[in-house]
């Protein structure tokens, strides 16, 4: 499914298979936000490609946000009447010292919750603390829950890989079709949003 969004601050072309093996291609100019997102795809097997222009010169958050917006609601958009669906997705990833768990409900209410180690400093020119961002607006966008915990961990390079890389896992895990399911909508109300 290709999308695009075009404001005043921003211009992204998105390709997005959620069915996919976990392809991607990135022009961003933001190449840590592209380290992350790559994370997401391979191990979400979600194939991506994307191209973004946005204001950098001031900075990083609306070139995030607005990736995030609409990777979220493009995702919500596939996933259609959600038949079929696992709904539920967790993992718990370790990476090195670092320890964290991501569990999603794709049950069409949004709710977004991260606790661990503030999220602060550079990488680049991206701000540290734009991976809650773009975590709390892709949640938003996609109508899903979205828990991420950081148990421990001290390194701040391995402490977003395991977020990125443990939310891409969750999200494989709930949007897998579940053979035993037989095609129902996961929901004893018979929808989803």
């Amino acid at each position: 499914m290709k999308e695009e969004r075009k404001t005043s601050e921003t211009d992204i072309k998105l390709s997005l298979n959620i069915r996919g093996t976990g392809n991607y291609k990135f022009d961003t100019q933001i190449p840590f936000f592209e380290h992350m997102l790559s994370h997401v795809s391979k191990h979400g097997l979600l194939d991506i490609d994307l191209w973004l222009r946005g204001d950098i010169e001031i900075d990083c958050h609306h070139s995030v946000e607005d990736t995030a917006i609409l990777l979220g609601g493009t995702l919500h958009k596939q996933l259609g009447d959600k038949a079929g669906i696992r709904r539920y997705g967790h993992y718990t990833l370790p990476m090195d010292e670092v320890l964290t768990t991501v569990a999603v409900d794709l049950g069409g209410r949004y709710y977004y919750k991260y606790t661990g180690p503030e999220l602060v400093g550079k990488f680049g020119i991206y701000d540290a603390e734009l991976s809650l961002e773009f975590l709390q607006k892709f949640a938003l966008n996609a109508k899903m829950n979205l828990h991420v915990h950081v148990h421990y961990g001290e390194n701040r390079h391995h402490i977003h890989e395991s977020i990125f890389k443990a939310f891409g896992k969750a999200l494989r895990m709930a949007i897998e079709i579940d053979p035993a399911a037989g095609g129902a909508i996961p929901s004893t109300k018979g929808v989803l949003e």
